[in-house]
């Protein structure tokens, strides 16, 4: 079955370059990232991990694990790893499952068989605390993800979690958000002691309040 945000992210225990993972418990009191990779030994995923593993300062500062996926064994992960470091100037400093029984990959419906029956798409989801899936994104395999997107997003969903705010478009952690429709001018008042500007009724803007 397809998940759907909102779903709670399927729970699973799977062997990584870093011993046994039980998910949920992995997770503990943190947001997550789970991204997968198509196989080891690709040029676009060697890039990306590099460039997550140059983030991990990014991510654990806003409470985030991250961790990776491919359908491949331990042993080749391994080697991969010290290309990876080798090519990207970076360790790889966070597990990476290795789902040669594709449990996960199913789980989370991660094998297209019109893009390749035999690997995973290039798939991320965002889980909260709570173990909810707060975002999904596919990616081809010829477009590598952009991470700086991924900790914008996860900046607005921390931001929107506790705030009666949503961010706008293009919105960077510190810029100006929107209150919600659903907030009077009189709770606004408020709520916001920086003040708003009300374009339209519907359209109010103010300050981060948390910055």
């Amino acid at each position: 079955m397809a998940i759907r945000l909102g779903d709670k992210a399927p729970d699973f225990t799977q062997n990584s370059t870093e011993g046994e993972i039980a998910f949920h418990d992995w997770i503990g009191d943190s947001w997550a990232v789970l991204f997968s990779h198509p196989a080891d030994f690709t040029p676009v995923c060697t890039t990306e991990l590099g460039q997550v593993a140059h983030l991990k300062p990014e991510f654990d500062k806003r409470n985030v694990k991250v961790i990776g996926l491919s359908v491949d064994s331990i042993e080749s992960h391994k080697g991969w790893a010290s290309d990876i470091e080798e090519t990207q100037g970076a360790a790889l400093n966070f597990p990476l499952l290795a789902d040669e029984d594709r449990k996960v990959s199913e789980l989370y419906d991660m094998i297209h068989p019109n893009a390749e029956a035999t690997a995973t798409v290039r798939s991320v989801f965002i889980i909260d605390p709570n173990k909810t899936v707060r975002l999904m994104l596919t990616y081809p395999a010829a477009t590598g993800r952009d991470f700086g997107e991924l900790l914008r997003v996860i900046d607005s969903l921390q931001l929107t979690e506790y705030e009666k705010v949503a961010t706008p478009a293009n919105w960077k952690s510190g810029e100006d958000v929107v209150i919600l429709p659903a907030i009077s001018n009189e709770e606004a008042d408020k709520l916001f002691p920086k003040g708003y500007k009300e374009l339209k009724p519907y359209l109010r803007i103010t300050p981060q309040p948390n910055k």
